[in-house]
């Protein structure tokens, strides 16, 4: 009786407890990430086929530089750039309206902003694609008809196509990043507003000056997940050009090209390759973003 009472003590102990909860983490971090990575690491070294794993030392790196590859790179990083030039502050603002006690209909707009976040990828794949198609009776050229311009070939020129792919990524991701946004308006002190109400502040000086300071870690987790999303893309890329890619590789992403070598062409060791410099350059971009947003500085 003595010796259960005495487990029992020990299980419910304030030293083992912190174990235990984050062990489901720890052992789902190991298993769904930390191994992944150390195949995708041994992989990147040696050539993989069938019944067939020789090791090739740096080989798969140098095949990195062709065309294709700086092709994929420099498409994420535009896509990247103007994904966060649009992501962050439209939905910013769209939240602090939202969140106005002079607005009317907020849940009906905060549904409607919500609702391609959950809608299904392969439909809206062949909806853009229908909407940015080259016939003169789709929806985008149907518009700038209207504003005096010829129909355009959307999906088969660099520029117009990165323009689709921007638009698609607005609309599945904006509200999402407004429910953030939203969420974090909440836990603002409605007290800083009324004073500043007292002391004679403006709609913008409250905006900038409460609002936004306010707003700061939650900017940073959006901007982060913007980043880590514009080089992770490649649902977007693929709705709009399928598994046969974009003429000119001008659709042709960092994902797309691991998804291309390593499972189109079976070269897995060259996809893994890929894959960890990808992995070097989000982690890299990510960094630089935080230092710059004073993350990693001390607290008062």
């Amino acid at each position: 009786m003595h010796q259960k009472k005495s487990r029992f003590r020990i299980g419910n102990s304030q030293l083992i407890a912190p174990y235990i909860f984050v062990a489901p983490f720890i052992l789902s971090f190991i298993i769904f990430f930390s191994y992944p990575l150390f195949q995708a690491i041994l992989m990147s070294f040696q050539s993989v086929l069938p019944d067939q794993v020789t090791f090739i030392g740096l080989d798969n790196f140098k095949k990195l530089n062709n065309p294709s590859f700086y092709k994929a790179l420099y498409n994420n990083f535009r896509y990247t750039i103007y994904t966060v030039i649009v992501l962050i502050p439209i939905p910013l603002i769209l939240a602090v309206f939202l969140n106005s006690k002079m607005m009317r209909l907020k849940n009906m707009f905060r549904s409607a902003l919500f609702l391609p976040a959950l809608t299904s990828v392969a439909v809206a794949g062949i909806i853009f694609k229908l909407v940015f198609s080259e016939l003169d009776g789709a929806l985008m050229n149907t518009f700038i008809q209207w504003l005096g311009f010829d129909s355009q070939k959307w999906l088969y020129y660099p520029g117009l196509s990165m323009f689709a792919l921007v638009v698609i990524a607005t609309w599945r991701w904006i509200g999402i990043n407004i429910l953030y946004f939203l969420s974090a308006l909440q836990n603002i002190p409605k007290e800083l507003y009324e004073a500043a109400d007292i002391d004679g502040a403006g709609l913008f000086s409250k905006f900038y000056k409460i609002t936004v300071p306010l707003l700061k870690p939650i900017t940073i987790y959006v901007l982060t997940i913007t980043i880590y999303g514009g080089f992770a893309m490649f649902t977007e890329s693929y709705m709009l050009w399928g598994s046969r890619g974009s003429p000119q590789d001008i659709g042709l992403t960092m994902v797309g090209y691991i998804y291309q070598q390593g499972f189109q062409y079976f070269d897995l060791g060259f996809g893994s390759a890929i894959g960890l410099v990808l992995l070097v350059i989000t982690l890299g971009v990510s960094m630089i973003q935080l230092k710059f947003m004073g993350l990693f500085g001390k607290e008062d």
